[in-house]
């Protein structure tokens, strides 16, 4: 290499090091403004704590007024706007609330499930489980309709006895279990009496030993015998048949339960997730 052209190289060099200098003292000299406006800052943090607080307490108050579209409003921007706030929590599971009590079964079972699947081991799980058979129930409501609601919610109940047996919501869980169970059994023998007013007798008295066969505890079980009775004897009801029909509305858990009846479970509380309290500010 000539010496002019080791020269050449030399001044090439001493330009790139200043230049890289220059950005270092730049970059010391601006670092401090840049860090201010960093997303993550305490300054940050303690705004989206705040108005995810205040959007809390909002869809709180509303739903403690009954005001449940109002608080779902609240709870779902929490959701969109801070879904990593220490509220989403409570939103999540307020929003499945809402639903279910504006009488929207599937969308508030829905997000119950969601909750469970994201926080397995939350405090709240069993009232979670518990609102899951709810949802399910709450779907029942004739026996000459859809009895998937009460099918499901026999299992929805008993797997949060398998889950949580000694929950402040076991014993309705069981006591509801056993009227989903009657529901079911005055829907057999709905089915049983449509069959002997449509004259399909054979059909009809099939009908009627499964039932004395498998749920003799029912209170249909009189009814189911003496139709069974008439029809044996070849003395099909020829009118009048109303009287035979079973309630067809979804019997009142309270008559399956045991205990004492002035203790309704709506009287223990829920255990949901508190409101979070504000973060300490770092000193």
């Amino acid at each position: 290499m000539t010496h002019a052209n080791s020269s050449s190289l030399r001044r090439i060099i001493l330009v790139l090091l200043l230049g890289f200098s220059l950005v270092s003292l730049s970059g010391c000299s601006t670092s401090g403004s840049t860090f201010n406006f960093w997303p993550f800052s305490q300054d940050a943090e303690e705004e989206v704590f705040e108005q995810a607080e205040a959007l809390a307490k909002t869809g709180m108050e509303e739903f403690n007024l009954d005001n449940y579209s109002e608080a779902l409003r609240a709870f779902e921007e929490i959701l969109v706007r801070y879904p990593f706030s220490p509220q989403a929590m409570l939103a999540e599971l307020k929003s499945a609330d809402c639903h279910y009590y504006k009488n929207e079964f599937q969308e508030a079972k829905t997000l119950y499930k969601e909750f469970e699947e994201r926080h397995p081991t939350n405090e709240a799980m069993a009232y979670v489980m518990f609102q899951i058979g709810m949802c399910d129930f709450s779907r029942s409501d004739r026996i000459d309709r859809d009895v998937s609601g009460a099918q499901d919610a026999i299992q929805s109940f008993s797997r949060l006895l398998r889950a949580y047996p000694k929950s402040p919501y076991s014993r309705e869980a069981k006591a509801r279990i056993e009227a989903a169970k009657e529901f079911l059994v005055n829907h057999e023998y709905f089915v049983a009496v449509f069959y002997v007013r449509t004259k399909q007798f054979e059909q009809a008295k099939h009908r009627l030993k499964y039932i004395l066969a498998m749920y003799p505890e029912s209170s249909v079980i009189p009814k189911a015998e003496a139709l069974l009775a008439r029809l044996e004897a070849g003395d099909p009801p020829r009118w009048g048949l109303s009287k035979w029909l079973p309630n067809i509305q979804m019997p009142d858990w309270i008559y399956f339960d045991p205990s004492d009846k002035d203790i309704r479970p709506e009287d223990t509380s829920p255990e949901i997730p508190a409101i979070p309290q504000r973060p300490d500010k770092k000193s």
